[in-house]
Order: C-alpha cells, then sequence, then structure tokens
C-alpha cells in the first residue's frame, strides 16, 4: 500500500508540474482554451483518444465483455474504430479551417457564426445542451476514478471521489488547453502499455492451466446478435462527429496539413487499445476461474473493476502501482478535457463574460473549472448507474444534437440556422424520450440510432423550406473548404 501510495503521488504531482508549466505559457483565453492553435499532430491525436476513451477503455469495456461475451466489445468496438476514423477524415480538416475563418474558438461559437445567426439563439441552445451533457460526463469520469481508489486504497466511496475530483481540477485549473493535451499525451501512451502488459502477463498466467473460456462463460466468444441490437452498438460511431472535446483537438491542431498524420496516429492508436481491452475481459474469465479476484463475486460484485483485480494479482507492486495509474490517467484525460469545454462555453457563449477582457476571462474559466466539478461531484456521489450507462447517455447526447449538424455544416452550403437549430433541438430531445421511454424487449436499442437519423433528416427537410445563407457567410465556407483542398 505504502509503494502504491508513493507511485500514484508521484504521477500526480508530474501532472500537477505539467500544469504549473503550461500556466506560465498560457496569456489569455484563447491560448487557455485552445492553447493557441499550436498543438502537433501527435499532441492532438493521442490526446483526443485518450480525452474519447476515458476510464470505459480500462473499466466499462473489459467488464462488459467479462460479464456477457465478445457480442458488446466487437459491435461496439467496430462502430468507434470507423467513427473515430471518418471523424478525422471528414470534419478534421475542415473544422479546423472554418473555425479560423470564423474566428471561433468553441463549438458554440463556430454553429453561431457558421450561420451567421445574430439574434444568439443557436449559442444559447448549443451551450444549454454542452452544460447538461457534459456535467453527467464528468460525473462518470469522477466516478471511475472512484472506483479506482477505493479498490486500491480500501477507500470509502466519498473520500474516493473527494480525493479524484481535487487531482483532475487542480492541474485543469493550472494549465488549461495546453495542461490537458500534454498531460492527455502521457496518460494515452500510459494507457496503452497498462493494456499491452496486462494482456500479455495474462495469457501467460492462463496459458498452461487448461481452463476453457467457451466452457466458463459460453457466451464468451459469440458476437452474433439481432440486427437492432448490432445496428444500435455499431451506432456508437456516430457519437464521434459530435463529442465537443474531442472536436475542440481539431480546432487546436496547429495546422490543416498536420491532419493526416494525426489520423494515421490516433486511429492506430485507438484500434489496438480496443483490442487489447477486449482481450483483456476474456482473459479475466479464465483467470477468475482458475483463481478467484476480488471483488468479482459476491452481493459487492462489479465487473467493471476485471482490469484493476488482473492488475493487482498479476503485477508485483512496484509496477502495479503504475498501471493502476493508468486507471487514473484514464479517468483524467476525459474528465479534465469536459471540463474545459464546459467552462469554455461559460466565458466564450454567456453574454454576460464576452465584454470581459481576455485575462479576466482566463480566471473566471479556471474557476469555472471548479464550480462545474462540483457539480459533477455531487451527481457522482447521487447516482447508483454503471459507469457505461452514464456514458452511452451522454455520448447520445452530444452525437444526435451535434454530429449532423457538424457534417452537414461542413459539407453542404445549403444548411440554414432555422435548421441547425431544429437539428439540435430534435437530436437531443429524441435522445431524452428513447432513453426514458422506449424500450424494446430483447432487444439492445442505444438512443443514438434513432437521434441521430431524425436529426439529420429534420436538418436537409427545414434547410430546405428555410431562407438560404447569405452570400458573406457562403464566402467563408468556400474560404475554408479551398484551405483543405490545397492543403
Amino acid at each position: 500500500m505504502t509503494i502504491y501510495t508513493i507511485q500514484f503521488g508521484l504521477y500526480l504531482l508530474l501532472m500537477l508540474g505539467i500544469g504549473y508549466y503550461s500556466m506560465k505559457k498560457t496569456s489569455n483565453n484563447e491560448d487557455f482554451l485552445i492553447g493557441g492553435r499550436t498543438l502537433g499532430p501527435v499532441t492532438t491525436a493521442i490526446s483526443a483518444g485518450a480525452s474519447d476513451m476515458s476510464s470505459w477503455l480500462l473499466l466499462g469495456l473489459p467488464g462488459a465483455v467479462f460479464a456477457g461475451g465478445l457480442v458488446e466489445g466487437v459491435w461496439i468496438s467496430l462502430g468507434l474504430a470507423a467513427g473515430a476514423y471518418c471523424n478525422w477524415l471528414f470534419v478534421a480538416g475542415r473544422l479546423r479551417a472554418l473555425t479560423e475563418c470564423l474566428d471561433a474558438v468553441t463549438l458554440p461559437t463556430y454553429i453561431s457564426n457558421r450561420f451567421d445567426d445574430t439574434t444568439g439563439l443557436l449559442k444559447s441552445v448549443s451551450t444549454l445542451v454542452i452544460l447538461f451533457f457534459f456535467t453527467l460526463y464528468v460525473a462518470s469520469g469522477l466516478k471511475g476514478g472512484t472506483l479506482l481508489f477505493a479498490h486500491t486504497f480500501g477507500a470509502t466511496e466519498q473520500t474516493a471521489l473527494l480525493v479524484t475530483t481535487v487531482v483532475v481540477v487542480s492541474y485543469t485549473f493550472l494549465g488549461g488547453y495546453m495542461a490537458v493535451c500534454w498531460t492527455d499525451l502521457i496518460q494515452g501512451l500510459l494507457m496503452l502499455v497498462a493494456l499491452a502488459f496486462c494482456a500479455i502477463l495474462g495469457y501467460v498466467a492462463i496459458s498452461g492451466t487448461g481452463t476453457d473460456i467457451a466452457a466458463v462463460n459460453p457466451q464468451a466468444f459469440s458476437y452474433t446478435t439481432t440486427w437492432l441490437s448490432g445496428a444500435s452498438l455499431m451506432a456508437w460511431g456516430f457519437g464521434y462527429f459530435g463529442q465537443p472535446h474531442i472536436l475542440t483537438r481539431f480546432i487546436g491542431i496547429s495546422s490543416v496539413k498536420e491532419v493526416p498524420y494525426a489520423r494515421r496516429v490516433g486511429t492506430s492508436w485507438m484500434i489496438i487499445c480496443l483490442i487489447l481491452s477486449s482481450v483483456i475481459g476474456l482473459i479475466g474469465i479464465a483467470y477468475n476461474d482458475v483463481a478467484p479476484l476480488a471483488g468479482m463475486a459476491g452481493p459487492d460484485a462489479n465487473a467493471e473493476r476485471i482490469f484493476l483485480a488482473l492488475t493487482t494479482a498479476l503485477f508485483h507492486p512496484v509496477f502495479g502501482g503504475f498501471v493502476l495509474a493508468a486507471v487514473l490517467a484514464a479517468v483524467m484525460s476525459t474528465a479534465d478535457s469536459q471540463l474545459l469545454v464546459l467552462t469554455s462555453s461559460l466565458t466564450e457563449d454567456l453574454p454576460f463574460f464576452q465584454k470581459k477582457n481576455d485575462k479576466t476571462k482566463a480566471w473566471i474559466s479556471r474557476f469555472g473549472v471548479v464550480g462545474f466539478a462540483l457539480l459533477s461531484f455531487w451527481i457522482a456521489a447521487n447516482d447508483s448507474g454503471t459507469i457505461l450507462g452514464m456514458v452511452g447517455y451522454a455520448w447520445a447526447g452530444f452525437g444526435a444534437a451535434f454530429g449532423p449538424l457538424i457534417i452537414l455544416s461542413l459539407w453542404w452550403r445549403g444548411t440554414t440556422k432555422y435548421g441547425a437549430l431544429a437539428g439540435i433541438i430534435v437530436g437531443a430531445a429524441t435522445i431524452f424520450l428513447v432513453k426514458n421511454f422506449i424500450q424494446i424487449e430483447g432487444e439492445y436499442f442505444y438512443e443514438l440510432l434513432p437521434g441521430f437519423i431524425l436529426a439529420f433528416i429534420t436538418i436537409i427537410v427545414v434547410s430546405l423550406i428555410t431562407a438560404k445563407p447569405d452570400e458573406s457567410t457562403l464566402e467563408k465556407f468556400d474560404e475554408a473548404r479551398r484551405l483543405v483542398v490545397g492543403r
């Protein structure tokens, strides 16, 4: 336990050191929110992946495979890999170019400026969607950290939740976007190494036991499902097009020319991590049969602990502490990015703060991080759902509300502000209604599937029957397209 404490302490000091260094490099609110558009392709790609995967990669996915077999792991992973690649291919370059042409550093500002919305309605609705769903998303990350600290140190859930919140807030408060991206780079690499070593050592441990994974769990290698459940699982990939914390990475990359290289790095990292995570779930089935793991049976059993339990069993404490730190990395890499998006909406998209000078707005952004973290802390403390369930709800909300709009706003000149507004409302409303009131017995029906499709159709139909964008707006659209084509 002492070894774990020292290792965790050193790791956290490193993160805080990066935060303090980044603070020295941050002179205004644009630096705090998007790093002055200076980050290179590798840092951008790995930080985008790390902030995307979160504790779901190390806790939620292996837990789902451990409990129910490959059916969820295969179909969700296929959808996510395809969605992430298409997001880099079709969105990243155009969004980077167009946000610069429109002088936008946040998603609501981009949407408002893209459609020349002088009423502020588009920005306000976009901001409300972000504030609602991202607060839930941050809460899921804090919940993952709670599981880690409670498992590792035997702390109460309340204490573990408090420690997680303080850690994430500290370096995000100090350094903003640059601190988040640099720490996410380290965390993303740490997550990859932890998954690889856990999978290798786990395979070695079970290879001589003669354990038949399929005999222990007959569903372990089954990946067949109904068309609706399969489509719903793959629909997770739609979510990428609307995630503000991922789109912010596209906005902050140093150049449109760097996007193809970043795409290759980010997609490769993601595919390798998804495969390793699913393999660990299968290895856990066999290992737990041979040598029952702590916390995997009884009334308090939680399948999402399988990676933590395997790490404790397989690694010497000297190395186990660093591997467990990878889980903390996964938690922090998402929660920090989401807190940053939340506070950016506060200072850049709400009228009251827009008139403040840059230095004042940067400090308001910092204290916004604290405020939203406290709200997410309260939600995490009072919610009894799984990490996967909380992530899925927030992921669907952004995917349906913003995903279709982002794609159409970048590729179709005819998209109108009324089409945009209608799409956001229909997407968000569909997620809420399906999640809370519609269930199909015997099927996994993910609310993002109907939400994305309905929002996409709504934007097209409303845009066709409403007034076209004016020429000045379309000129900026064309200018951004030329920048991408000419890269």
